[in-house]
């Protein structure tokens, strides 16, 4: 059953929604369709969206906004639905990792809203979606240390695991991941998000054999 709570230092400035996907997986290589799927989706941004229009795209442009009133520099601290993007516009090839994180990415540059999923393995006791507080760090995915100040990030009983702009190790997948907690993250109402539920299922069903606890959108009170 999926509970995230919403910390009201959070909800008090930002309008938050969370689409949530828990599955049952199996993680593996990423095979030749999955590939398939996101170079086509890599084709059709880079035929569609210029480098400077990337900022200006309706989701990143409501979550840049929102670290504007959280007090965090979107261009310092970029979204990564913000950084997958610019990637491919600059023609520069995606990682490629696992099956669980290449759909990761691919739901990412489909929605253009960061997109987290994390291993609820190694993920302790209830879930918040906060703020991170001053001198709060922790080593994001591929990115050192990560300053949290200010940023919107999730946390367990033991401490801060993920965030809109990276990630931590804490919680990532791995190939010994069976069972995973996806979210998209929109700082604004969106009826769209049902529809990316359904998106995101049907990728995770047909290449990660995944089988579907729950979905939820969680909402500010």
């Amino acid at each position: 059953m999926i509970n995230i709570n919403i910390d009201k230092k959070l909800s008090d400035k930002v309008n938050v929604h969370i689409a949530s996907i828990e599955a049952k997986v199996k993680t593996k290589e990423s095979d030749k369709e999955l590939l398939e799927l996101i170079n086509k989706k890599c084709e059709e941004i880079k035929e569609n969206i210029k480098f400077d229009e990337v900022i200006k795209l309706k989701n990143i442009l409501s979550s840049r906004n929102a670290y504007k009133k959280l007090g965090k520099d979107p261009s310092r601290y970029r979204l990564s639905s913000e950084s997958l993007v610019k990637r491919v516009v600059k023609g520069n090839d995606l990682y490629i990792v696992n099956n669980i994180v290449d759909i990761n990415n691919l739901i990412s540059l489909h929605t253009c809203y960061s997109v987290g999923t994390y291993d609820l393995d190694k993920v302790k006791g209830s879930i918040t979606f906060t703020v991170g507080e001053e001198n709060e760090r922790y080593d994001g995915i591929g990115r050192g240390s990560i300053n949290l100040e200010n940023l919107p990030v999730f946390e367990d009983e033991d401490g801060k695991f993920g965030s809109t702009t990276s990630d931590s190790i804490k919680a990532m997948i791995t190939n010994d991941t069976t069972h995973i907690l996806m979210n998209i993250i929109a700082f604004e109402e969106d009826e769209n998000l049902e529809r990316y539920i359904e998106y995101s299922k049907k990728l995770l069903e047909r290449f990660a054999d995944a089988t579907i606890i729950d979905t939820k959108i969680t909402k500010c009170k």
